[in-house]
């Protein structure tokens, strides 16, 4: 079954069509090669990773901006030093990128670098309005997080969108790179019981190697056993070779059910080979996705 045969069976979910990107800041040119491949609009979520400077992300997010694309600059509650810090960053967006939306996340360290503890603490900080975003990312985590049980993770979604919707901003949830549908499938399911409506865009990875996948798979915590590893169409025997997506979104597009599952898009996550995945989606999905 085609990607665009499993598309025209759930034509209301678009899951191609709408899809996003991730790059980092070192990526400025490899977004340039790409571009041609990437159709206008499409959103990309520049990282906040560590050894990454401010004027280099703001670079990046103005880089994607130029390039005919909607620039979703991250903010890692963590990693953000002082009130002062954060509000220097939202500065430069607004006075030389233009934005409207963010990611808002809080981050890797173990414990924060300044004051701020986590993705609520930023967003109820007020300094988003200061950048003009209207449109904020959160997490989420369909196969669960390796350091947060569940029942906190439901509880910390739940706050976030309220503080958003306290504040006027639209949320939209942006998951974890998945591997098992089935898992995905049933934690859509679960959030809207909770009353969750936002968008969902689903993380998926982009072409890769075996090897590569488990590799980030382990260190984010997510299943990668030989049993998911199955059901998203390779094997642990076949380190070397080069997996793609393709059984994933395939599952997702035949199974998802808007009165059940909600509004769902797809991320990819490129692990560092943006044209790659550029390729990949331009190659499979092709002008349906323009």
């Amino acid at each position: 079954m085609t990607l665009a045969v499993a598309r025209q069976a759930a034509p209301e979910l678009n899951l191609v069509r709408s899809f996003s990107l991730e790059m980092t800041a070192k990526d400025v040119e490899s977004l340039d090669d790409a571009a041609p491949l990437i159709p206008p609009g499409t959103p990309i979520s520049v990282t906040y990773l560590p050894g990454e400077e401010m004027p280099a992300r703001v670079a990046a997010a103005k880089a994607v901006k130029a390039l005919g694309f909607v620039p979703v600059p991250h903010i890692s509650a963590r990693r953000v030093l002082s009130r002062e810090d954060l509000m220097a960053f939202l500065n430069a967006l607004r006075d030389e990128v233009g934005i409207e939306r963010a990611f808002v996340i809080a981050g890797d360290p173990p414990s924060p670098m300044g004051p701020y503890e986590d993705a609520l603490a930023v967003i109820r900080s007020g300094l988003l309005d200061t950048a003009g975003i209207e449109m904020v990312g959160i997490s989420g985590y369909p196969e669960g997080h390796p350091d947060i049980d569940n029942a906190k993770l439901a509880q910390a979604m739940k706050d976030k969108i309220a503080a958003l919707a306290e504040q006027g901003k639209q949320a939209e949830i942006m998951t974890q790179f998945a591997f098992d549908a089935d898992a995905v499938l049933a934690w859509l399911e679960r959030i809207r019981q909770d009353g969750i409506t936002a968008p969902v865009r689903v993380g998926v990875p982009g072409p890769a190697s075996v090897k590569k996948l488990i590799r980030f798979a382990a260190r984010c915590g997510v299943g990668a056993s030989a049993k998911v590893m199955m059901k998203y169409g390779t094997s642990i025997t076949q380190l070397f070779t080069t997996a793609g997506p393709e059984r994933l979104i395939e599952t997702l597009a035949e199974r998802c059910d808007p009165s059940r599952h909600g509004e769902v898009l797809l991320h990819f996550y490129p692990f560092g080979s943006l044209v790659d995945t550029a390729r990949y989606i331009d190659e499979n999905y092709g002008a349906s996705a323009r």
